[in-house]
């Protein structure tokens, strides 16, 4: 299962007589109600905000209604967390696992489970069970809202509003009282401020208050020629915690302006621009996370933003956002966009497939990375940046059982392998934490992190071992620090994680031990994430020891770090037992009937159609199973795949995705465009946004990814082009696709057959390129780039 890195394309180009100027935007020709009430519980969408159209910089997210009389633009700040530093660790669990693993061996389930939920978890409330606001693991809350009342009440037409994906402007217009109004709202990752701009061709039409609030916490005024909101969230424990501050001013023509009590008041503008800025005292410097001068930061960024014109300020935004979005384009359907998105997306229940939705939701993806994950931000959390809530579903947190990983599952392949380092950074930032849950939790060495993780470093198990304990959850999210130098071939940035590679490799050398049965090395006790199964004494069993998914990810991490290793020319003692521990690990086992089984052993699974595909793991994200080098693991995991969707799998907007890139890998493209339509079908808001449900973001990250995969893969030592090519994309292009090896690619199709395609060599070296079944064979020197006609046969 050795994996070669051999190449990375990049595509250039190719004519499929579509037209190079396609619209890219998400329209409507209704508002989201600015009035509609948000509810309090975190497990129900409000129907209004899932209308509402998202912006964001990496560091500010905003929810645009776009409504008339009364506008609501729902604020967020991507540190803004309530709750505080808490020690977690417990010193006693460590003891017990000796015990618990003797109890599993024997098959003493019921023993063993009632051991492990007593012992191994965190010390103090942990999570909350997903309700963090009240203790110190805390939630991840929205900021607040920028409210704009136009003091109006009288009917309006020619309505649309439009989130243009090229430009990452929200654009809004209509017509009232006999005036045409114009609104446009974007968050500036270089100025790191929101500007909204309202216009009108009738001089002194622009009147109206503007106010900022948020539902608890807060303070609202006046003061030095800006509107100020600030507060102090609960630090979980009975004080203050985090420190906020969101500033904003105004710029007009025409009219009048002042700010008054805890108001900006507008009277009788030609045009106006609103700038905000929002920033917290949150910095990532474990054990304080403190220090950040917010009042300072936002108060420069106003400074700086509003010395510029409105004109300038929206070409540095526009220039910095098409740097990214502008590497990658798609065309999958020469279809007119005469009809609303959310209309459209309705249709598709009649027409079971839209290419013209398709290729929008993969572009609509690659925005909301680009505007939830700068390489000097937070990673995306469950919600991107976006939630409207003071409690956000599971906390907002960051879940390394698949969310947190699925968020970056297109970073790469989409060519936008820069914001993976967001991930990386925070990657890090935890291993301190990490390596304390690893020696007091565990009394082991190296660094370990279990499935929640939140910004003051709680790497802990959680509250139920169930869902709470899973130690793959460190080498799985290590998977992206090697994943980030495979595309790139970036060997300082490997300098930088090789380090972090080999302490998460360390404390699997001490967790693993030798089965007693087999002589193999197994993980546990240890999760199938989520699942249950029927263990033989009759109890119900999700703690066992060695399940498939922990065995295939330590052997992946053990399998990077040797490779790592010796691109770095690194030598010691470590290796040695890696090599001899991988050897001897307990692989996955193929059961009777040809399935991937779960679990070490055949346990029946108590839910066959469960959301988590967790043994399959080495099939997607992993690359061990792979046609070239493991054919009868490829079919049994097609088997899997195929059972588990017959019993009901794939139900989450999420898990669906993850099937899109399953089949892709199987290259199945018909199956994998099915779970993909089934996400627009079934699991998707007027506003696109990926639902659980409720919201998450990963479905959306996901399913882009998954495009990309039927598209282009390299995963087995090859290039290989449309892999995965369903009926439906009879024709089509794209460019700038990313493989492993530093290579970019650009191809088109024709009647379902490969027309033109081209790769880019950013590094060189030798790579292969695959199209059905012929293989181009080339040496390529950096920069350079290389029709693949030979492949056109």
């Amino acid at each position: 299962m050795k994996y070669m890195i051999t190449c990375l394309l990049t595509v250039v180009v190719a004519t499929s007589g579509f037209s190079q100027e396609q619209s890219l935007k998400l329209w409507y020709t209704s508002p989201a109600s600015a009035t509609a009430k948000d509810g309090t519980s975190p497990w129900k969408d409000d129907p209004a905000w899932l209308q509402a159209l998202p912006i964001g910089n990496g560091n500010i997210g905003a929810m645009v209604f776009g409504d008339v009389n009364q506008e609501r633009i729902q604020l967020n700040e991507k540190t803004l967390w309530n709750g505080s530093r808490d020690d977690n660790d417990n010193p006693e669990a460590s003891r017990y696992l000796p015990e618990i693993r003797s109890l599993l061996f024997q098959g003493r389930f019921k023993e063993a489970t009632a051991l492990t939920n007593k012992t191994q978890i965190c010390k103090g409330a942990g999570s909350g069970t997903g309700n963090g606001s009240n203790v110190p693991f805390g939630t991840y809350q929205t900021l607040g809202d920028l409210r704009i009342d136009f003091g109006k009440s009288s009917p309006y037409e020619a309505y649309q509003r439009s989130l243009q994906l090229d430009d990452a402007i929200v654009r809004v217009s209509y017509q009232q009282e006999g005036v045409h109004y114009t609104r446009e709202y974007f968050i500036s990752a270089p100025a790191n401020v929101m500007a909204v701009k309202f216009s009108a061709d009738k001089k002194g039409a622009l009147s109206f208050t503007a106010t900022l609030d948020r539902p608890e916490r807060f303070t609202t005024k006046a003061a030095n020629g800006e509107l100020v909101m600030s507060g102090a969230l609960n630090n979980g424990k009975g004080g203050d915690g985090m420190k906020y501050i969101t500033r904003l001013q105004a710029r007009h023509k025409g009219g009048q302006l002042k700010y008054s009590g805890n108001q900006l008041i507008v009277k009788d503008a030609d045009e106006v621009v609103l700038y905000l800025a929002a920033s917290t005292d949150y910095l990532p410097n474990y054990p304080v996370y403190k220090g950040r001068d917010y009042a300072g930061l936002t108060a420069a960024a106003l400074k700086a933003a509003t010395a510029m014109s409105y004109t300038q300020l929206k070409q540095a935004h526009v220039k910095d956002y098409q740097r990214l979005f502008n590497r990658v384009s798609l065309q999958l359907a020469p279809i007119a966009d005469d009809i609303p998105t959310d209309v459209r997306l309705q249709k598709m229940k009649e027409t079971g497939n839209d290419n013209h939705l398709t290729q929008l939701y993969f572009q609509y993806g690659r925005y909301l990375l680009i505007s939830s994950a700068r390489k000097n931000t937070l990673p995306a959390n469950l919600q991107g940046i976006w939630a409207n809530k003071v409690l956000t579903p599971w906390n907002g947190d960051y879940h390394t059982n698949i969310n947190v990983q699925m968020n970056y599952w297109l970073a790469e392949n989409t060519n936008l392998g820069e914001l993976h380092l967001s991930l990386t950074n925070f990657i890090q930032g935890i291993e301190k934490p990490a390596a304390h849950s690893a020696a007091v939790q565990f009394g082991g060495s190296g660094w370990c992190v279990n499935p929640i993780v939140n910004v003051w470093g709680f790497t802990s198990p959680g509250e139920d071992p169930s869902w709470g304990l899973t130690t793959g959850a460190s080498g799985w999210i290590c998977e992206h620090l090697w994943e980030h130098y495979a595309f790139t071939k970036d060997t300082a940035y490997l300098h930088k994680v090789y380090p972090t590679l080999r302490e998460a490799a360390r404390f699997y050398l001490g967790w693993l031990v030798k089965d007693p049965s087999t002589g193999k090395l197994v993980s546990g006790p240890a999760s199938s994430p989520e699942n249950a199964f029927e263990a033989p004494d009759g109890s119900n069993g999700t703690i066992s020891m060695g399940p498939s998914h922990d065995q295939e990810v330590i052997h992946e991490l053990f399998t990077n770090v040797l490779q790592a290793a010796g691109i770095l020319h690194q030598s010691d003692p470590l290796l040695d037992k890696l090599r001899e521990a991988k050897a001897n690990l307990l692989m996955p086992q193929i059961g009777a009937d040809g399935r991937i089984m779960e679990w070490a052993q055949p346990y029946p699974e108590k839910e066959p159609g469960h959301r988590h595909m967790s043994h399959l793991y080495a099939l997607y994200p992993g690359y061990a199973f792979n046609e070239a080098q493991a054919p009868q693991y490829v079919h049994a995991a097609r088997k899997s795949l195929e059972y588990r969707l017959q019993h009901g799998g794939g139900h989450t907007g999420w898990s669906a995705a993850w099937c899109t890139n399953l089949w892709a890998r199987l290259k199945n493209g018909p199956e994998a465009l099915k779970t993909f339509n089934d996400i627009l079908l079934h699991k998707s808001a007027a506003n696109l946004f990926n639902l659980h449900p409720p919201f998450q973001i990963d479905g959306n990250f996901g399913a882009t990814a998954g495009i990309a995969e039927m598209l282009l893969q390299s995963h087995e030592g090859m290039v290989t082009l449309l892999p995965a090519l369903p009926p439906e994309w009879k024709d089509g292009a794209v460019k700038g696709l990313c493989a492993r090896g530093a290579f970019e690619v650009s191809m088109s199709w024709k009647d379902g057959k490969l027309s033109a395609a081209t790769l880019r060599a950013l590094k060189g070296g030798g790579c292969q390129v695959r199209y059905g079944d012929q293989i181009v064979v080339m040496n390529t020197e950096a920069g350079k780039e290389y029709p693949l006609d030979a492949l056109l046969r």
